[in-house]
């Protein structure tokens, strides 16, 4: 009877310690969001709405032929990096604080699941956040760490760009409403619909043994809650920050491949559309820049069409975000979400030739 008592008493203290926890990291989630992202797009809105633009394009003057150097990509990954660096940090430290705040059997239960309410549960998640792909990206790593199945783990990670809230704000100010809605459909379908396919990707013998991994959380529970949260942040930092920064670097030089000028009798041209679909895709931007980047192509002569599949391709994924979570996804639905980017991106520019 003592032994059951003190049995009894042992899990209430670890129920107490576990909600403790996950309270903790909803407050620092909220505090830093609310620095990061919430508080200054309150006011990013309200200048958008008033001024029709939310700043220049973070690719420079289109009308200005640009050259290739080294000395042009490290401006750009400056301006690029000037822009995002809190939410990165950010991005890190909840990444890291994922894995050693949240509670395994918690994550499993709600988004551990290959079915479509993981998935839908994962991107819904994903809507307070708004924060730009590579910044999604640790989170996204810290998630599949407490093995979240690949679907949910994917729509937190797609979602937090493609149906950024803020974004679609700031878009509706800005280009009109035919491009928010636009990119509020595609982006559902992304964040939602791929996302639910690529479970499928994965063979039974790839789930979650659940008794295993709550052996071995166990087993990590035991060493004190600093040394763990340093072992996370470590890894993150080891093997995020040099692929981000070393592609930040390759991409921005080879922006002017990626973006060429395009003459009048091209601008809404279909191969122009595949174009900047691909480019899109590969491209890193901060949040929301994609809009200042449609505004200045479409002003100097740019069609609807690469406009508009520059509206979905640009924001959802890039060549550095794919390498930050390179390690916690299959290379096969890394594939197949990359090649669904540029797909929709495709259909999303075919229609906006049509209703833009």
């Amino acid at each position: 009877m003592a032994q059951l008592q003190s049995t009894l008493a042992q899990k209430g203290t670890v129920n107490k310690k576990v909600i403790w926890f996950a309270a903790i990291f909803l407050l620092f989630a909220a505090a830093g969001l609310f620095y990061v992202k919430w508080y200054p797009y309150y006011f990013k809105s309200f200048s958008a709405a008033a001024t029709h633009s939310i700043g220049n394009s973070i690719l420079g003057d289109p009308s200005k032929p640009a050259s290739f150097s080294w000395d042009s990509a490290v401006s750009y990954a400056l301006a690029y990096f000037n822009a995002v660096w809190k939410a990165a940090i950010l991005g890190i430290l909840l990444g890291s604080l994922i894995q050693v705040l949240l509670p395994s059997q918690w994550l499993i239960k709600v988004l551990g699941k290959t079915s479509f309410g993981s998935t839908a549960a994962g991107g819904l998640a994903s809507i307070p956040g708004m924060m730009c792909t590579c910044c999604a990206a640790p989170m996204a790593v810290g998630l599949r760490k407490k093995k979240v199945s690949v679907g949910a783990a994917l729509a937190f990670w797609l979602g937090n760009p493609a149906i950024n809230p803020a974004t679609l704000v700031f878009m509706t100010f800005v280009l009109s409403w035919k491009f928010t809605l636009l990119r509020l459909v595609f982006g559902v379908i992304l964040t939602f619909g791929v996302s639910y396919l690529a479970n499928h990707f994965i063979k039974d013998s790839e789930e979650v043994d659940l008794d295993q991994l709550m052996e071995k959380t166990e087993m990590e529970q035991e060493e004190p809650f600093f040394v763990r949260w340093m072992k996370s942040i470590g890894m993150m930092l080891l093997y995020i920050v040099p692929a981000y920064v070393v592609s930040v670097l390759l991409v921005g030089a080879a922006r002017i491949w990626l973006f060429p000028h395009v003459g009048e009798a091209a601008a809404n041209s279909i191969l122009v559309v595949i174009e900047f679909a691909i480019a899109g895709m590969l491209f890193v931007i901060p949040t929301a820049a994609e809009i200042p980047i449609i505004q200045s192509f479409l002003a100097f002569g740019l069609g609807t069409g690469p406009a508009g599949a520059l509206l979905l391709t640009l924001p959802s994924i890039s060549l550095p975000s794919l390498l930050i979570v390179g390690r916690s996804f299959p290379a096969k639905v890394l594939i197949f979400t990359a090649v669904s980017v540029v797909v929709l991106g495709i259909l999303c520019g075919l229609t906006g030739m049509l209703i833009l």
